[in-house]
């Protein structure tokens, strides 16, 4: 633990060495996240409710995905590059060191656009979704079990590259059905996408459930998040060390 939030702090570090290059990011990918709103308070202004629906419950769905997002991908960068690394064998420069591999490998890299989405989820929390005491410690626990499901899923399907080879291409394509379908409200799918957000793509444990859990907490939606969370952190991790064990270096210095 105390080697990854070491590595943790460097990565930071540098991350933020350009300091002019690191605010623009964060700033870039905030004016992004407005877009998004502005396109969605226009849509509920001409429909009033959609599905059950309203402004309210996006603005609290984008907030969830934002600051999940900017922990996850800006904090964790590396959980979607583990196929790529895999494939270019980057990895075997961790694999020698006496330290729990996978913990270090989310740990190497910052990504300064992605805190960009935390600073404005945190904000946009914080001066458009009612926080109250008990809402802000029901956002904060369900952001730590959203960014569990996120990094875990991210882990889970680039560590399916030591089995089928390639770049990391299915990674990349996980990573982004993830995204696209924790962006729009649950009720919105139907059938069997639906249930792809509660199964092969988690979409539903990132946002859908958590936005519910913020209307009207209930024990059993709750446990149901908790319980995504620790499956599939208990596959990521068992897949990535299986995958180890198969695991032969492609670079000519381990030759």
């Amino acid at each position: 633990m105390r080697s990854a939030l070491a590595t943790l702090r460097t990565a930071f570090a540098d991350g933020q060495a350009n300091r002019a290059s690191f605010v623009f990011q964060i700033v870039l990918m905030a004016v992004n996240d407005i877009a998004w709103i502005v396109f969605w308070g226009l849509f509920f202004h001409r429909v009033g409710t959609a599905n059950g629906w309203t402004f309210h419950d996006i603005i609290v769905m984008f907030s969830l995905l934002t600051v999940v997002a900017g922990i996850g991908l800006g904090l964790f960068a590396n959980c979607r590059r583990i196929g790529r690394m895999v494939a270019d064998s980057s990895i075997d420069e961790v694999l020698i060191l006496p330290v729990r591999p996978l913990g270090q490998l989310l740990c190497r890299r910052v990504e300064p656009i992605n805190l960009g989405d935390l600073v404005f989820g945190v904000i946009l929390f914080l001066v458009a979704a009612g926080p109250t005491p008990e809402r802000i410690l029901l956002f904060g626990a369900c952001v730590l079990l959203g960014v569990c499901v996120m990094v875990a899923f991210l882990v889970w399907v680039g560590s399916f590259t030591f089995f089928v080879g390639g770049r990391g291409e299915h990674a990349d394509l996980g990573f982004n059905a993830l995204l696209l379908l924790a962006s729009y409200p649950l009720d919105f799918f139907g059938g069997p996408v639906r249930v792809l957000l509660f199964t092969i793509v988690p979409a539903a444990f990132i946002t859908g459930v958590p936005v519910s859990l913020m209307r009207h907490f209930a024990p059993g939606p709750f446990a149901l998040v908790v319980s995504a969370a620790v499956v599939l952190g208990v596959l990521a991790w068992s897949t990535f060390h299986l995958g180890l064990r198969r695991y032969a270096s492609g670079s000519l210095w381990m030759r």
